[in-house]
């Protein structure tokens, strides 16, 4: 009876285990003899994580936000895995995108239905509206896995009306973590430095506002999507001292999110920033100022 009941326990401890894959291979060209290159560090101690182990920590979040760098293919790969991975080991409620706008959304509904129902769209590009400003050859393997996926996919961002809407009208922003000097000022550099100190002083408090709304409606769908909700958007947005987690502190939800940025190894993230890092191989830098200027 003992040996039964010991077999039982194993035989249910192996249906529970997941044996997990490894992530995927750097593409990227730079940084691949680099000390940190596939290094994953938990922030608050400074501990290294193995992939099981980060998984296993981000499992537990009602909500994950991974912060990725848009032109790093392999940030675009390793987000795949661990929304494959995650799902491995607890049911995934959502994934929204920064890269979708809410007048896409309808489209993205009837993209998924055909492909659930194995009738699945042959030009996403075009069925989905999918903006150029978003490279499809590094989002379409995540978008098109994801549309067939029983959870919904979802836009995060705000529609070009609302943006102009914002830079004409500056609604008031309320809320105490999100509305401090030192975050807005911070903020501030970091779009002159963005637009290359080519904008003029006037427009700085509207992309101020602007960059704020997109984080505050982020944080809305977060806490309006099915749990546990999983977000990709670019590491600014989600930093914990300057992006979402302010505002979904803001809106009464402090607890219960992680913060995950996928960045290039030589850069620098602090815990303040983030609960997790995953160094990556590194793109070519772009002297986007140079192109700006001309």
């Amino acid at each position: 009876m003992r040996v039964l009941l010991l077999c039982m326990i194993g035989l249910l401890t192996a249906c529970q285990s997941h044996q997990v894959l490894p992530p995927p291979a750097p593409i990227a060209p730079l940084g691949r003899d680099h000390a940190d290159l596939g290094v994953i560090r938990e922030l608050a101690s400074g501990r290294t994580l193995s992939p099981q182990q980060l998984l296993e920590r981000l499992a537990t979040a009602p909500r994950v936000l991974v912060g990725e760098q848009h032109d790093n293919p392999d940030h675009h790969v390793l987000q795949l895995w661990l929304l494959r991975e995650l799902a491995a080991r607890r049911t995934q409620g959502s994934l929204l995108m920064e890269m979708l706008n809410p007048d896409q959304q309808t489209r993205v509904d009837a993209a998924q239905a055909a492909s659930r129902a194995a009738q699945p769209t042959a030009d996403l590009i075009d069925t989905l509206a999918w903006q150029t400003g978003w490279s499809w050859g590094l989002y379409g393997p995540l978008v098109t896995y994801a549309l067939r996926q029983p959870y919904p996919l979802l836009a995060a961002n705000l529609d070009r009306a609302q943006v102009r809407q914002i830079y004409t009208q500056r609604p008031v922003l309320e809320g105490r973590a999100s509305t401090t000097a030192q975050v807005q000022d911070s903020l501030l550099d970091d779009i002159r430095t963005s637009h290359c100190g080519l904008l003029p002083e006037s427009q700085m408090p509207a992309m101020l506002a602007v960059q704020q709304q997109r984080d505050r409606r982020m944080a809305e769908r977060l806490l309006a999507a099915p749990g546990p909700a999983l977000l990709l958007a670019g590491a600014f947005h989600v930093r914990k001292d300057l992006g979402v987690p302010l505002h979904l502190a803001d809106l009464g939800q402090p607890d219960g999110n992680l913060v995950l940025i996928l960045a290039e190894v030589g850069k620098t993230v602090s815990a303040q920033s983030a609960d997790f890092v995953w160094y990556t191989a590194a793109q070519p830098e772009q002297d986007y100022c140079a192109t700006l200027r001309r």
